[in-house]
C-alpha cells in the first residue's frame, strides 16, 4: 500500500509551459475552488481577474511549470516570477514562487515537487533567493517552504518566506535537463495514447453503425 510519504519519492513529469499553454493555464486556475483560488492569489479573484493574470504572464522573463494527467488536463501549476522592475543585483537574483493544485490531485506531493523544480531552475538561472508571499492560513504552502529550509516570517494574516539557493553546478544542470526531456517524452506519450483512444472509439462507432444497418437489412 502506497503512503503519502512514499509517493513523494516517485518521479513526477513536470513540464515547462510555453505561450501556447496560456489557455490551459487559464482553465486550470479557473477550475480552482473558491477557497483555493483565494489562497493562490491572496484575495477572492474573479474570473476576469484570473484571465487578466494569465494574459499578463511573461513566458520570456518568468518560468511556468505544469503537471498534466493522462487526459492532458493541467492539474498542478507553478509560477516562478522575476521582478520586471528590479533595480538592484539582489532584486534581479530574487524570484517569487506561486503554486496551485486542483482538488482531485491533492495529497500526492505535487506542490512540493513543483517547488523543488522551481528551486532547481532558479539555481541554474543564477537566482540566489526564492521568495514566497502567502496568506498565513495557507498552511500547505508555508509547510512546503519550511520543509525546504526557508525562513518564514508571519505578520498577521500574511506571511513571507525566504530561501537562499546554492549556486548551480554540473549536477543541477544535468538534473534539470534530464527531467525536462523525460517530461516532454511523457507528454508526447499521453498525447499519442489519447489519439489512439479516440481512434479506437471511432472504429467502434463505425463498427456499431455497420452492424446496426446489417441487422435492419436482415429483418
Amino acid at each position: 500500500m502506497k503512503t503519502a510519504d512514499t509517493a513523494l519519492f516517485q518521479w513526477v513529469p513536470i513540464r515547462t509551459l510555453a505561450p501556447r499553454h496560456r489557455e490551459r493555464a487559464a482553465l486550470h486556475l479557473l477550475a480552482l475552488e473558491p477557497h483555493d483560488r483565494y489562497l493562490r492569489f491572496g484575495f477572492a479573484a474573479t474570473d476576469e481577474q484570473v484571465r487578466r493574470y494569465v494574459d499578463g504572464l511573461d513566458f520570456d522573463r518568468d518560468e511556468l511549470f505544469g503537471i498534466f494527467n493522462r487526459n492532458l488536463v493541467l492539474i498542478a501549476m507553478a509560477h516562478l516570477a522575476y521582478s520586471p522592475d528590479a533595480k538592484s543585483a539582489e532584486q534581479r537574483a530574487t524570484a517569487e514562487f506561486g503554486v496551485s493544485v486542483l482538488k482531485q490531485a491533492r495529497g500526492r506531493g505535487y506542490g512540493a515537487r513543483l517547488f523543488d523544480r522551481a528551486m532547481l531552475h532558479g539555481r541554474n538561472r543564477g537566482c540566489t533567493r526564492l521568495f514566497i508571499h502567502a496568506l498565513s492560513e495557507n498552511a500547505a504552502m508555508l509547510k512546503i517552504a519550511a520543509n525546504a529550509g526557508a525562513t518564514v516570517e508571519r505578520d498577521g494574516s500574511e506571511s513571507a518566506a525566504w530561501l537562499k539557493l546554492p549556486p548551480d553546478d554540473l549536477v543541477s544542470r544535468v538534473d534539470e535537463l534530464v527531467g525536462q526531456h523525460a517530461a516532454e517524452l511523457d507528454f508526447r506519450f499521453k498525447v499519442h495514447a489519447r489519439r489512439m483512444g479516440e481512434l479506437m472509439g471511432l472504429v467502434r462507432d463505425v463498427g456499431d453503425h455497420i452492424g446496426e444497418k446489417a441487422r435492419i437489412a436482415s429483418e
